[in-house]
């Protein structure tokens, strides 16, 4: 009994191969264009093969594609950005040709949104969380504008501006003015007393 189940079960094995072998071959042949728009052609589509154990072939950079397969296979046209198309070659094929316009729609996947943290374990957050820096609030960052070292130091570096130049020009030009129509009076001078008493006294020698 088991040598017959053995034996019919060679035959089915031996039967499905030759079926499988006796496929007729097919020149599959095509272009792969964008479903949205039709002008556009999709370069480098990945065509796998489902019935012949997944063997791949990949299209051009013009889209085109060309190889050998049997009536009836499944083909699966991937590529990414776009969703998967199969296209199954019919029996029967006329000269042993089959060419196909295949269309891919294209596919947007949205990822979800991934978090890098800088620290490798939860003692290094907590140590960098400890020893952070607040920033300053409104009210300290107008403090310290207002401060005396500070109002100093912008003292120091900032120029002066337009009005600040004219009135110290103003200033020079009638200090000037003033200066160069005054006389000293020589008897609020020591200077011209000392020489009058000197001139004096020699007089009297004389």
């Amino acid at each position: 009994m088991k040598r017959l189940i053995g034996i019919l079960f060679l035959l089915t094995s031996l039967s499905a191969f030759a079926q499988q072998k006796e496929a007729p071959l097919v020149q599959f042949t095509g272009v792969v264009y964008n479903a949205d728009s039709a002008a556009v052609i999709v370069p480098y589509v990945s065509v796998t093969n489902i019935s012949q154990r997944n063997t791949v072939v990949v299209t051009n950079f013009k889209g085109y594609f060309s190889f050998v397969a049997h009536e009836q296979d499944s083909l699966q046209f991937t590529a990414i950005g776009y969703a998967p198309v199969t296209v199954v070659i019919p029996a029967n094929v006329k000269s042993h040709s089959y060419t196909v316009r295949v269309l891919i729609k294209p596919q947007i996947t949205n990822l979800p949104m991934v978090r890098v943290f800088p620290w490798a374990t939860t003692d290094e957050f907590r140590k960098d969380f400890v020893n952070a820096k607040i920033a300053d609030d409104d009210l300290e960052i107008a403090r310290k504008n207002i401060s005396r070292s500070s109002i100093t130091a912008m003292t120091n570096t900032l120029p002066r501006d337009g009005q600040e130049i004219q009135s110290a020009n103003a200033q020079s030009f009638h200090n000037d003015i003033v200066n160069s129509h005054s006389r000293t009076n020589p008897l609020l001078n020591p200077l011209a007393w000392g020489s009058l008493i000197k001139s004096i006294t020699d007089g009297e020698s004389k």
